[in-house]
C-alpha cells in the first residue's frame, strides 16, 4: 500500500472512529465534553480535611473503627458540593470533574513525588503550588512514618522486600486499600434508616459474655456513625440544590434541580422507588465508598440491569418514565462515573497499573437468581448508552449465557465495531461453576458477576481481595540460573541445580515448581500480615453497611465480615512461560537442536551478534500456544493446574479465614515485569513486555481467532477466578451482520469449550503507528489494554509497542 493510500486508509478508520460517538441531546454533549477535556488535577480538599481531623484530636483515644467513622463523618461534614451545570445526579469525589482527592492515612506522596505525578509525559496529575505549600507544611509533617503503608513495609520480612524489589510480586495494597468489590441487591432494597434500625437491634442482641463483645460494640458504633455520615451529605446537597432552584432563571432547570433536591431528601435515606432515585442512591452509596478510603477498582454497582429492571418497569408502567429520559439518566450517571479518574499511583503501583481508569465496572446480561435469562430492556438501554458515549469510563462486562438470545450477544458485538475496546464478553454460564466451585450459594452464584478486568466474585457478599501480580516469567528465570537473579546478581530463590545438569525436562520442571512454591510461600505470608494490618488501622464501617452479613456479624468487611472471603493473587506470563518451557523440551530435550549451556548463554547474551540464529529456529520452529497445538497448549495447563493445587493448599488467612485462589490478569504489571526480567527462553529480548493474561505471546498466535480459543480452552478456568484474553481483529472483522453473527457463534463455542473472557481490540496497526508518530492528531483513540481501555497516546511506549506487536486478526 503506498504512503497516500495509507493515510488516507487510516483517515476513514479515524474518521469512523469518532462518528460513533453520538451524545443523545445537547444536555449530554456539554457534560460528555466537559469531563473528556478537563485537566485530571489534585485536589487537596480530601487531605487538608484528613489531616485536620486528625491534628485535632477529637478522636483521640476510640478504637480504630470510631477513629475512621468520625473522620468519615467530618469529610462528608466538611467536602465541597460540586454540581455540574446541567447534571441530573449529584455527588463527586472531589472538587470538580477530573479533579482527584489524596489519602494521606494511606500513602502520603512526597514532594518529589508531586512532582513526578505533575510533570510525566504520560498520564500526569497536575499539581498547583497552593496544593505543593500544603503537603510540604501539613500534610506530610503530620503523617510521615504514620501511614498505613508505612506500616506496612515495616512489617514484611527482608525476603518479601527483596522479592518485591526484585519484581517478582506488585503488592496491591501498599498505596491503595482493599477494594474490586461490587453494590448487590442490598443497596437497591434499603436506605441508611433501615440499616440504622439493623444495626440498632444487633447492639440489644449482642451479649457480655461474648469474647467479642467489646470489638463488635465498637464497629457497630462505627456503622452508625457512618450512616449518619452520609445522611449529612444528602441533606447538605438537598439543601445545596433547593438554594440554587431558587436562583434559577430557566423554567426547566428549576424543576429539575427542586426534584433532585426531593430526591435527595428521600435517599440514601430510604429505599429507592423510582429509577431515578435508584441511581441517584447508588451514586451516593458510591461517592461514599470511595471517600472513605481509595479502593482497588473504585466501587461498581454491579449488576446494573437486574438492579434498575424493576424501577424501570414500574416507571414506564405507571407513566413517569419515557426510555428516552431512562437513557438521558443513565448517560448522565455515565459521565459522572467517568469524572472520577483514578486516585495518584507513584511507584512499583503506578507501574503495575499505569492507568487514569479507576475499573467501576457495570454488568449486563447473564441469569436472574432463578436461573432464567437476564437480559431485559435496561440490557439493550446499557448498552446503547456505551455505544454513544464512548468515555474511558465506566468498563463494562458482557455476561453471556447459553439462556440468552442471539441478538443481545449480536448487539453487544455491534457496540465493539467501532473499536474503543469495550464491551468484553464474559462466560457467565462458567462464572457461576467458579462460584460453586468455591462453596457459594446456587442463588448468590446467580447473582454474582465481575469486577476490575475479569475477576468473579459474590455481588454484595464477598470481599474477593487482590493481593499483587506473581512474574512467572521471573521465576523461571531464576530457577535456571540456581535460585540467583541475573538482573542483581543476588540470590534470591534456593539452589534447584544447574540446569546444565539436566538429563530430562521434567527435572527442569520440578526445579521451576520449587521455586515457584518457594516464592509463592513468601508472599503467601505477607499477604497474611497486611490483611491483619487492613483489618486493625483501616476498618471501612461505611462500605460494611452495604455488604451482606457485615451488620448481622457485627464485623468490618475488612476483618471478614461479609458472607464470602476470598484472597487473589494474579498470575501474569502464561503465554512467555509456557512458550519458554515448550521451547526448552523441544529444542534442548527432545530435538536436542541446541544444549542448555547454548541457551543460557544465549540468554546471557540477550540473543545478540551469533546467537541471532538460535532465537529464529526458536521463533520459527517451535510448537506454539495459541495455536492449537497439544505440545505446548498440555505445557500451559499443567501450569494452571499446577499453580492452582499449591495456592490452594494454603490454609485460610488468619483474620478474615479468606480461602486463597488464583486469577490470570496483568493489567499493565507485564510491560513492568518485562523491564525486570532478561531475555527469555521463547526468543523474548531482555526489557520487552511479558506476555499478558493467558494470551499467547504478542504477534505468535499466527493460525486464527479459532486457534486461539482452541488451546486456551484446554486449560481448566472454572478452577480459578478469572482469566483475561486480548484478541486483536482488523475493522472489517465486525462489519455487516454475517461477520456479527459468525463472531457471536464463535465467543458462544469459546465459552462453550470452558473460556472464561476475551474481549476485542478492532484496530489496524497502520492507525496504531500513525498515531505514535502524530501523537496530537490522535488524542481520543482509544484501545483496549487489558482488562480496561485507555487513550492510545498516554500510554508510556513500551505499551505502545506491546499492543502494536499482538497479532492482528484478519478472518473469523
Amino acid at each position: 500500500m503506498s504512503d497516500s493510500l495509507g493515510c488516507v486508509a487510516v483517515e476513514k478508520e479515524m474518521q469512523k472512529k469518532r462518528a460513533a460517538v453520538r451524545p443523545m441531546n445537547e444536555r449530554i454533549a456539554k457534560l460528555r465534553e466537559e469531563s473528556v477535556r478537563a485537566e485530571v488535577r489534585i485536589s487537596d480538599e480530601r487531605a487538608r480535611i484528613i489531616t485536620e481531623f486528625y491534628r485535632s484530636g477529637i478522636a483521640a483515644g476510640k478504637s480504630f473503627p470510631v477513629q475512621r467513622a468520625m473522620a468519615f463523618k467530618y469529610l462528608m461534614e466538611h467536602v465541597s458540593l460540586p454540581v455540574e451545570d446541567g447534571q441530573l445526579i449529584v455527588g463527586l469525589r472531589g472538587t470538580g470533574p477530573q479533579e482527584v482527592p489524596t489519602y494521606p492515612e494511606m500513602c502520603t506522596h512526597s514532594m518529589k513525588d508531586l512532582e513526578i505525578l505533575n510533570f510525566r509525559e504520560n498520564m500526569p496529575y497536575r499539581v498547583d503550588d497552593k496544593t505543593r505549600e500544603l503537603y510540604e507544611k501539613e500534610v506530610i509533617p503530620a503523617w510521615k512514618g504514620n501511614t498505613l503503608r508505612d506500616i506496612i513495609f515495616d512489617n514484611l520480612s527482608s525476603e518479601w522486600l527483596e522479592a518485591y524489589k526484585a519484581g517478582i510480586w506488585t503488592e496491591f495494597m501498599e498505596q491503595r486499600a482493599p477494594g474490586h468489590t461490587a453494590g448487590g441487591e442490598r443497596i437497591f432494597k434499603n436506605g441508611l434508616l433501615d440499616i440504622k434500625e439493623e444495626i440498632k437491634k444487633k447492639m440489644q442482641e449482642l451479649k457480655p459474655s461474648d469474647p467479642e463483645y467489646y470489638d463488635k460494640m465498637e464497629e457497630l458504633k462505627a456503622m452508625d456513625i457512618a450512616a449518619d455520615a452520609m445522611l449529612i451529605y444528602a441533606e447538605r446537597y438537598a439543601e445545596k440544590l433547593e438554594k440554587m432552584a431558587e436562583e434559577e432563571e430557566d423554567f426547566e432547570r428549576r424543576k429539575e434541580l427542586n426534584e433532585m433536591a426531593k430526591i435527595c431528601r428521600r435517599v440514601p435515606a430510604h429505599a429507592p422507588k423510582t429509577f431515578w432515585e435508584a441511581l441517584q442512591h447508588y451514586w451516593f452509596v458510591h461517592v461514599g465508598v470511595v471517600y472513605e478510603t481509595n479502593p482497588w477498582d473504585s466501587y461498581n454497582p454491579g449488576r446494573l440491569d437486574q438492579h434498575l429492571y424493576p424501577f424501570y418497569e414500574k416507571d414506564v408502567a405507571e407513566g413517569k418514565l419515557t426510555r428516552e429520559k431512562a437513557k438521558e439518566l443513565l448517560e448522565a450517571f455515565w459521565i459522572k462515573i467517568n469524572n472520577q479518574p483514578a486516585v495518584p499511583k507513584v511507584g512499583v503501583t503506578a507501574e503495575e497499573s499505569f492507568t487514569y481508569n479507576d475499573f467501576t465496572k457495570i454488568n449486563i446480561g447473564g441469569l436472574k437468581e432463578d436461573g432464567s435469562d437476564g437480559v431485559n430492556e435496561v440490557s439493550y438501554l446499557l448498552l446503547e448508552v456505551l455505544d454513544e458515549i464512548r468515555t474511558l469510563q465506566p468498563n463494562t462486562a458482557v455476561l453471556v449465557s447459553d439462556k440468552n438470545p442471539e441478538r443481545f450477544l449480536v448487539k453487544a458485538l455491534k457496540v465493539v465495531g467501532p473499536g474503543f475496546g469495550e464491551p468484553p464478553f464474559f462466560n457467565f454460564d462458567g462464572a457461576i461453576v467458579k462460584m460453586l466451585r468455591q462453596g457459594k450459594k446456587l442463588e448468590d452464584a446467580r447473582t454474582a458477576g465481575v469486577s476490575g478486568c475479569v475477576e468473579t466474585g459474590a455481588f454484595g457478599k464477598e470481599a474477593y481481595i487482590l493481593t499483587g501480580y506473581f512474574n512467572l516469567p521471573k521465576i523461571l528465570e531464576i530457577t535456571l540460573n540456581n535460585g540467583i537473579d541475573p538482573q542483581s546478581g543476588k540470590k534470591l530463590g534456593i539452589e534447584t541445580g544447574d540446569p546444565k545438569g539436566f538429563d530430562t525436562f521434567d527435572e527442569l520442571w520440578d526445579a521451576f515448581i520449587k521455586q515457584v512454591k518457594h516464592f509463592l510461600d513468601i508472599k503467601m505470608k505477607g499477604n497474611d500480615i497486611i490483611e491483619a494490618l487492613f483489618a486493625k488501622y483501616m476498618p471501612v464501617p461505611f462500605l460494611s453497611l452495604w455488604t451482606d452479613d457485615c451488620v448481622e456479624k457485627a464485623k468490618d468487611y475488612n476483618a471478614g465480615g461479609t458472607r464470602y472471603n476470598t484472597q487473589y493473587i494474579q498470575m501474569v506470563g502464561l503465554g512467555t512461560v509456557t512458550y519458554s518451557l515448550t521451547t526448552i523440551k523441544c529444542h534442548v530435550f527432545d530435538k536436542k537442536t541446541v544444549s542448555m549451556d547454548e541457551l543460557l548463554e544465549a540468554l546471557k547474551q540477550n540473543f545478540e551478534e551469533k546467537y541471532e540464529m538460535m532465537r529464529q529456529i526458536i521463533l520459527n520452529k517451535t510448537p506454539r500456544y495459541g495455536e492449537d497445538d497439544d505440545y505446548t497448549d498440555e505445557i500451559a495447563k499443567k501450569i494452571v493446574d499446577k499453580l492452582v493445587e499449591i495456592i490452594e493448599k494454603y490454609p485460610p488467612s488468619p483474620v478474615r479465614k479468606a480461602s486463597k485462589r488464583v486469577y490470570f490478569l496483568p493489567t499493565t504489571a507485564h510491560v513492568y515485569f518485562g523491564k525486570v526480567t532478561g531475555a527469555t527462553p521463547d526468543g523474548r529480548k531482555a526489557g520487552f513486555p511479558v506476555s499478558e493474561g493467558v494470551s499467547p505471546v504478542q504477534g505468535s498466535d499466527k493460525k486464527g481467532i479459532a486457534a486461539v480459543f482452541r488451546s486456551v480452552s484446554k486449560c481448566d478456568w472454572d478452577k480459578t477466578g478469572g482469566a483475561l484474553l486480548n484478541q486483536k481483529l482488523t475493522p472489517d472483522l465486525l462489519e455487516g451482520e454475517e461477520n456479527l453473527r459468525k463472531l457471536a457463534h464463535l465467543i458462544k463455542t469459546f465459552f462453550n469449550m470452558g473460556g472464561h473472557h476475551v474481549q476485542f481490540n478492532v484496530v489496524s496497526v497502520e492507525l496504531l503507528r500513525e498515531a505514535q508518530k502524530r501523537p496530537k492528531d490522535f488524542q481520543d483513540l482509544m484501545v483496549r489494554v487489558a482488562g480496561y481501555s485507555d487513550y492510545f497516546v498516554n500510554l508510556p511506549k513500551g505499551l505502545q509497542d506491546e499492543i502494536i506487536a499482538r497479532t492482528e486478526h484478519k478472518e473469523v
